[in-house]
């Protein structure tokens, strides 16, 4: 995805970040966790399901935390992760919202 960064932040978590905002956040000790940002509408709906509970200092956010890998299919986890991008890029200044986009 353009524009996308990785940096270690509290020790132990890679962070997925785009405009300098995060958007993906996974463990790098076991157990192995990763949260993300999904809609206002899917949250709910997201932590009603078995491994994925509201994101700790994050749900607020509406940031879950899937708690084993298992917990979505890779087809999920690619339509998340690639949503919360969206999400969070969108939340961005319009201005480096094109500089993201010219990136080939």
């Amino acid at each position: 995805m353009p524009g996308v960064t990785e940096d270690i932040k509290w020790g132990a978590d890679l962070c997925f970040l785009v405009g300098e905002k995060m958007f993906c956040v996974t463990s790098i000790d076991a157990p192995h966790s990763v949260s993300f940002k999904v809609t206002d509408e899917q949250f709910d709906e997201m932590v009603a399901r078995p491994l994925v509970i509201p994101a700790p200092y994050m749900a607020r956010n509406k940031w879950v935390n899937v708690q084993e890998w298992g917990g979505l299919t890779d087809t999920e986890w690619e339509t998340y992760v690639k949503q919360s991008y969206s999400l969070v890029k969108a939340k961005l200044p319009r201005k480096l919202q094109k500089e993201i986009d010219a990136i080939v």
